[in-house]
């Protein structure tokens, strides 16, 4: 500002002589005759090419001395559209009004005058050559701001304009689908079937869901062509309805978010306009996909940072649509009251503690194996216990179980297993006196926990105390093991099923962390161990405090392996076992840091996510003293201008290696609604942590 207006003060002086001598110049090299009573119009010419040439430099030198060109980077060209294109609109818009119809600047009266007045000079029509003149004035105008419209990428902004309306204008008059001609139906021989598929799209018929689940179909037909006449005749019966999901929805019933089905993506926000993005990433659209979920995500954030409703929500939303496009499977748990989605939405609800759920949780994962009942069952019981613990309470369970399961054909239920943990004699007795003799192991081991059943430091007390939890009259006739009802196991995601699980955490918090714990054992488990591994499997634990065992975190590292994974939320890594803080981080390929986090959380996610080279330029100053009085008036003038010292730079240009996101910086740089999420997919590419607007 200080230099613009020191450029306005010299070319004041300047238009009103008040510079001494300041034509000395221009009649040395022009005839002594021009500068009479009546000039002649070559020098009028001159003089406007003076007046021309010295605004000229006086623009120069104080653009120079202003820095005007990172002025016009940082309020102009940085900015993105339309306020670019706008903000140059005004500047030039102001700078031809200026220069050209008010004639602050000598531009128009040189241009005047080295016009052959012949041109728009109409002697006997005065009107003629006004409008000549104006004419003039607006070809000078479109010079003026044809560099704004440079600057402010003003055909970019048109072209982007235009492309909108044409996508626009397509998906009008596209189908409400996909706007396909199904050519593999078409490259089959299967004309019939695609043109019947194609008017079911062009009248409205046909949803995005409805297209995912009949490709996934015609997928499984190429992949297996017996399966082709039975497609043919589903599709030319039903059209859009054919392959239909078991619960008969062909959608949700409200959705939050938007979504791809046909690259399985939901987009979570936008990346930042920031120095930090890379520019391919700037202002483009962020999304997630069963291939970055396949390295499972954890999210971290305090309550209040909008993981449950901007990300939690839309993955959980965009898996459902998935499972009734026949894609995936979905377990959602979370806190009652989670504004995760309507129950119409799911097929299976399971409410532990509540009378009107209509679906039980199988309390041993729906396996036969005493010994991997109670490996499941001991890492929901003692996960946080040391290692040495845990393995003697499987020890425990297994002692209990196995004897048990040969007597009854079945697993205890809670009641029965508390009651055997607690050492109850009449209980041990009457289990020992039903079991055949010949099972020489199983007695071995009952004997064993009849022996220490009751001493001091056994095990099966604090397991009997955690279990205890479950062994209250709210939930009483869940978690049946008899044959009266069958409970839900998550051995059924082979399945594209839609399930819920609503915990009792106000209610009931130590069940609630112990079911996560379950719940987490369960699906990892199961999802090693599953044949049919074409539909993604998902668990999202909306809040994970507590349920992080080192048995989980170890299964985490083999669900990509199992087409599998989980997100898991944190309000804080302090939830989580220090010695479990790191190997967690490192055992997931996706994070999200909201705003809100600690430094020493911070800290973690900046040693996981490393550092990068960049290009730093220091730049030293040094004033500048002028021995020639003319060096220090153009001094004096630049200090007045500037009210800054002349000075020299002297720079340095160096790569250096720094943390992609510091500690400090995830703590305090995150604004509200944001997050930096990295994103690591099965197939091990990556993306650098960024930063998110969630909201966008």
């Amino acid at each position: 500002m200080g230099a613009l207006l020191a450029a306005l003060l010299l070319w004041s002086l300047w238009v009103n002589n008040l510079v001494p001598h300041k034509r000395i110049l221009l009649e040395l090299v022009t005839p002594s005759d021009w500068w009479g009573i009546d000039p002649p119009r070559a020098a009028l010419t001159a003089s406007a090419v003076y007046d021309s040439v010295f605004a000229t430099l006086v623009l120069y030198y104080f653009a120079r001395v202003g820095n005007w060109k990172e002025v016009g980077r940082r309020y102009v060209t940085d900015r993105t559209q339309p306020s670019r294109a706008v903000r140059a609109a005004v500047l030039g818009a102001l700078v031809a009004w200026l220069v050209v119809w008010h004639g602050l600047l000598p531009y128009y009266r040189l241009a005047v005058s080295l016009t052959p007045s012949d041109w728009f000079v109409v002697p006997e029509d005065p009107v003629a050559t006004v409008k000549r003149l104006r004419n003039l004035k607006i070809v000078l105008t479109l010079l003026v701001l044809w560099p704004f419209a440079v600057v402010g990428d003003w055909m970019g902004l048109l072209r982007g304009l235009r492309r909108a309306r044409t996508v626009a204008d397509s998906h009008e008059a596209a189908p409400p689908a996909t706007g396909t001609d199904w050519p593999d139906l078409h490259a089959y021989g299967q004309h019939a079937v695609a043109e019947r598929l194609t008017a079911e799209a062009r009248t409205g018929r046909m949803n995005d869901v409805d297209c995912a689940r009949i490709r996934r179909a015609w997928n499984s037909v190429a992949a297996d062509p017996s399966r082709l006449d039975a497609f043919a005749s589903a599709v030319l019966r039903d059209g859009a309805r054919a392959c239909l999901h078991p619960s008969g929805q062909r959608d949700l019933p409200a959705r939050t978010a938007n979504h791809d089905l046909l690259t399985s993506q939901v987009r979570i926000g936008r990346y930042v306009d920031a120095e930090r993005t890379p520019p391919a990433h700037r202002a483009a659209g962020a999304a997630v996909d069963p291939g970055t979920l396949g390295t499972s995500l954890l999210v971290v954030g305090p309550s209040g940072s909008g993981k449950t409703a901007r990300l939690v929500r839309p993955i959980v939303e965009s898996l459902a649509l998935q499972a009734l496009a026949g894609q995936a499977a979905v377990v959602a748990v979370s806190a009652a009251g989670t504004p995760l989605g309507e129950d119409q939405g799911y097929d299976v609800v399971i409410k532990p503690g509540d009378r009107t759920s209509e679906y039980d949780l199988d309390l041993y994962g729906g396996v036969d194996d005493p010994d991997e009942a109670a490996a499941l069952l001991a890492d929901a019981l003692a996960g946080d216990w040391a290692e040495v613990e845990l393995r003697r309470a499987v020890t425990v369970l297994v002692q209990l179980l196995g004897p048990f399961r040969v007597v009854h054909g079945r697993f205890p239920q809670v009641s029965e297993l508390r009651e055997l943990l607690d050492g109850e004699p009449s209980a041990l007795d009457r289990l020992k006196t039903m079991l055949d003799p010949q099972k020489h192991s199983l007695h071995r081991g009952l004997d064993a926990r009849v022996r220490q059943a009751g001493i001091q430091g056994d095990i099966g007390i604090a397991l009997a105390d955690r279990l205890g939890c479950l062994d209250r009259p709210a939930f009483a006739g869940f978690f049946d093991t008899s044959s009266r009802t069958r409970p839900f196991t998550l051995r059924a995601l082979d399945h594209p099923l839609r399930v819920r699980i609503d915990l009792p955490e106000r209610a009931h918090p130590e069940a609630a962390q112990l079911l996560a714990r379950l719940v987490l054992a369960q699906f990892t488990a199961s999802m090693a161990t599953r044949a049919d591994r074409s539909l993604f499997a998902c668990l999202v634990l909306d809040d994970a405090t507590h349920a992080i065992t080192s048995g989980s975190v170890r299964a985490l590292r083999r669900l990509r392996e199992g087409h599998a994974g989980v997100v898991l939320t944190l309000r804080a890594l302090a939830d989580v076992p220090e010695h479990l803080r790191q190997p967690l981080i490192a055992a997931v390929g996706c994070h999200a840091a909201f705003s809100g986090i600690t430094t020493w959380e911070g800290t973690l996610f900046a040693q996981a996510w490393g550092t990068e080279w960049v290009e730093t330029t220091e730049v030293a100053k040094h004033t500048v003293f002028a021995d020639q009085p003319l060096t220090r008036l153009i001094h004096a003038v630049r200090k007045l201008g500037t009210g800054k010292p002349v000075t020299t730079e002297a720079v340095t240009v160096r790569q250096v290696e720094r943390e992609r996101w510091s500690a400090s910086e995830l703590a305090h740089g995150v604004p509200a609604g944001h997050a930096v999420v990295s994103l690591t997919s099965v197939r091990g590419e990556h993306a650098p942590p960024l930063l998110v607007d969630l909201r966008g």
